[in-house]
C-alpha cells in the first residue's frame, strides 16, 4: 500500500469533516445529508452520543489530521514491512475512541479487522469508506463480527473483559486495555479561566472517558464553592435523561447512607480517596504536601490515563482543558501502539 497516499487520503478526510461542520445543514449536498443523518441514527442508538459530542470528536480529529501532523508522527517508527493483520476489538463509551488504533494499524502498514462496539457502529465505518475513496483505495480493512486468523490483536474492555481477553488471546500477541481515569492537581491560586477549562477535562463526553478527570487533589484552604461557581457551564448536562439517572441514584445513596457530599445540582463533591468515581460524582481530598501526590500518582500508575495540573506543580501533567485533546502520539494506557505494531 502507499503510504503516502494514505496519509493524503487522511488529510483530505480532515477536510470533509471541517467543511461538514462549518455548513449549515440547508447547504449540505446528497453525500453531508446522509453523514448527518448518520450522526443522528448514532444518537437515537446511544443517548450518550449527543450531536455536542459527536461534532466536538469530529472536529478534534479534523484538527490532528494535518499533513505535518500525521508525517512528524509517523517519522519516529519503521513503517516499511510485510503486510499483518491485526484484530481491533474497539471501545464505545466515547465517539470514535477506536479511530486512533485503526490509524495505527493502517500506517504502520498493516491490516486492521475491526470488531465494532455495538456503541459506536455508525461513525467509524463511514469514515473508513471516505478515508479509502481520498486515498486511492490504498486503504485495506475487514469489518468482522468475530476475531479469526489475525495475527495481532489490540483489544479494549472494563477490567472484567480483560482478564476474559487476557486469558482467551493469551497465545497472541497482543496489547489489551483495562480501566483507566484521569486526575487533577490544584495548587490553589487557580483563575477563574482555569478552572472553567477543568470542568471541560471533567463532563465533556459526561466523563464517560478514560481521560475525564474523576479525582481532584485540592489544598487544605481551598473553597469547594471556587469549583462549583467555574462548573456551572456545564449545567445543561442535568437535562441529559442517562446522566440525570446516574446523578439521582447515586444522591440517593449517600442520602441514606447519611453519607457526607457537597451538591450544585448536576454533580456532587466527594471528599474520598479512591481513584474512580460514580458517573456525576467527584472524589477529593485535601493535600499538604506535593509529595503525598506523587506517592499516590506511583502507587495507582497502572489505573491513571492523565494527570491535569498547571506546570509549577511539578508533576508529568497536561495543562488544564487538555485531558480531551489528546495528541496523535498520546497513547491510551501509555502504551506505544506503533511500537507494537512494529514487531508483530
Amino acid at each position: 500500500m502507499n503510504t503516502e497516499k494514505q496519509i493524503s487520503g487522511l488529510v483530505k478526510l480532515a477536510e470533509y469533516i471541517t467543511n461538514f461542520l462549518n455548513k449549515n445543514p440547508e447547504d449540505f449536498n446528497r453525500d453531508e445529508e446522509g453523514f448527518n443523518a448518520l450522526l443522528k441514527k448514532s444518537q437515537v442508538e446511544n443517548s450518550w452520543f449527543t450531536q455536542d459530542s459527536l461534532r466536538f470528536a469530529l472536529n478534534q480529529w479534523a484538527e490532528l489530521l494535518t499533513e505535518n501532523g500525521i508525517k512528524s508522527w509517523l517519522s519516529e517508527y519503521e513503517i516499511s514491512k510485510t503486510p499483518k493483520k491485526v484484530g481491533l476489538i474497539l471501545a464505545g463509551n466515547i465517539p470514535m475512541v477506536g479511530f486512533h488504533d485503526v490509524i495505527s494499524v493502517v500506517l504502520s502498514g498493516n491490516i486492521p479487522m475491526i470488531k465494532l462496539s455495538s456503541k459506536d457502529k455508525r461513525i467509524l465505518p463511514f469514515l473508513l469508506q471516505k478515508w479509502q475513496e481520498f486515498s486511492g483505495q490504498n486503504i485495506s480493512y475487514e469489518l468482522v463480527e468475530k476475531l479469526e486468523n489475525f495475527d495481532a490483536v489490540i483489544a479494549t474492555g472494563s477490567n472484567n473483559t480483560a482478564r476474559y481477553l487476557e486469558y482467551y488471546f493469551r497465545n497472541h500477541l497482543s496489547i489489551i486495555r483495562k480501566n483507566r481515569t484521569s486526575v487533577a492537581v490544584l495548587k490553589g491560586d487557580e483563575t477563574d479561566e482555569e478552572l472553567k477549562l477543568l470542568a471541560e477535562d471533567i463532563f465533556r463526553y459526561f466523563g464517560l472517558g478514560c481521560r475525564n478527570v474523576t479525582r481532584l487533589f485540592i489544598p487544605e484552604d481551598f473553597k469547594l464553592d471556587r469549583l462549583f461557581e467555574n462548573f456551572i457551564e456545564f449545567g445543561d448536562i442535568i437535562n441529559h435523561n442517562s446522566y440525570a439517572n446516574n446523578y439521582d441514584y447515586n444522591k440517593a445513596i449517600y442520602l441514606l447512607n447519611q453519607e457526607n457530599f457537597w451538591d450544585n445540582n448536576f454533580v456532587m463533591l466527594k471528599e474520598d480517596d479512591k481513584l474512580f468515581s460514580p458517573l456525576s460524582v467527584i472524589n477529593f481530598s485535601r493535600y499538604k504536601d506535593i509529595a503525598e501526590i506523587k506517592s499516590y500518582l506511583a502507587e495507582n500508575e497502572k489505573d491513571i490515563q492523565c494527570v491535569v495540573a498547571k506546570p509549577e506543580v511539578g508533576l508529568d501533567s497536561e495543562n488544564f482543558g487538555e485531558a480531551q485533546n489528546p495528541g496523535l502520539d498520546t497513547y491510551a494506557d501509555n502504551v506505544d501502539t506503533m511500537k507494537f505494531l512494529e514487531v508483530i
